[in-house]
């Protein structure tokens, strides 16, 4: 199966083609802000190093956050307009779920809960546990105050006795209220190749993916006026 992933739910842009599970080509960029306008540019330049039309793709896979309310709006929006163009299925699955799927399978195990921690930047982290083993949810996403994560997991039974193992940008603000917690050695930024790779196991929904937002948008019109900016020149990484 020959799929096209991308992220820009956090502050980065990160795009890979896989086949079989995978990379044949990818690109990765930090960016604070400037999706709207590097992601299709991105995109055609991975496109192009694979030498891969968008008739071949047998679907596109996107991160439906949470995370920047821009960033998800962009993500789905380029992602529902390559799959009704090439008419491929379109995939959504929650960024936070990419983020607890890579971690490494040496640090899971028995009585291990995973703790996909994402910073929402407005003092608050987008937090969701899963389970280490069969990455199955334990409770839904949330955004909470670091000082209230603690409170909120006590009330999480499928939680008590839980060893923590902490992944995403969020996962400093949650030690710091979570001592014994351990941070993964995996991305602290989602990775389109984790998101390839669970999008290949999941069944196209006919309604296509929804956005997964968990706080309202804050939003101020850019100096620019909201006008695309040009394409900018990004650091890879």
């Amino acid at each position: 199966m020959l799929l096209l992933a991308f992220d820009t739910t956090a502050p980065a842009c990160s795009i890979a083609l896989v086949r079989d599970g995978a990379e044949i080509a990818g690109a990765r960029a930090l960016m604070p802000q400037g999706q709207a306008e590097a992601l299709v540019p991105l995109i055609e330049s991975v496109m192009a190093e694979a030498g891969v039309s968008y008739a071949r793709l047998d679907r596109v896979a996107v991160t439906v956050g949470p995370g920047s309310f821009t960033g998800v709006r962009v993500g789905l929006s380029t992602a529902r307009a390559l799959g009704l163009a090439a008419g491929k299925p379109v995939i959504g699955v929650s960024s936070l779920e990419v983020l607890a799927a890579a971690v490494p399978d040496d640090e899971r195990g028995a009585g291990v809960s995973i703790l996909a921690a994402a910073d929402t930047k407005r003092g608050e982290v987008y937090i969701q546990p899963y389970c280490a083993t069969a990455l199955g949810p334990q409770g839904e996403a949330v955004a909470l105050a670091p000082e209230n994560i603690a409170a909120w997991l006590n009330e999480n039974p499928a939680l008590a006795g839980k060893t923590f193992l902490l992944v995403g940008d969020g996962a400093a603000l949650v030690q710091q209220v979570l001592p014994q917690a351990r941070a993964s050695t995996a991305s602290a930024l989602p990775d389109a190749v984790v998101l390839a790779r669970l999008a290949a196991q999941r069944d196209p929904d006919a309604a296509g993916p929804l956005p997964l937002y968990v706080l309202p948008p804050r939003i101020t019109l850019a100096p620019h006026g909201g006008r695309l900016r040009p394409a900018p020149e990004v650091p890879q990484i």
